[in-house]
């Protein structure tokens, strides 16, 4: 999986699933290379979303459905996720 697809997914997922006024998402791999657990198929990844929906929620609760919609990717492709709800 290249880091295109993976953005696009993510947004697609998350689109389909919540009420989202916008969404980024940004590779932030470049800033992990050096480190010891680096694995070159798995990315770093930065979702900055607005959303009412998951502003209404407690921030545990906002993480756990986005983890949840992103499980499979989370489990193949990402290595590390921040999130960033507005």
């Amino acid at each position: 999986m290249n880091i295109n697809d993976l953005i696009l997914i993510v947004k697609k997922k998350i689109n389909k699933s919540l009420l989202v006024e916008n969404i980024e998402v940004q590779d932030k791999t470049f800033l992990h290379k050096n480190h010891k657990s680096h694995n070159e198929k798995k990315f770093h990844l930065k979702l900055i979303i607005r959303s009412s929906e998951l502003k209404r929620m407690k921030k545990i609760q906002s993480t756990r459905k986005i983890y949840s919609i992103l499980q499979d990717e989370l489990d193949q492709y990402i290595h590390s996720i921040q999130i960033l709800i507005h």
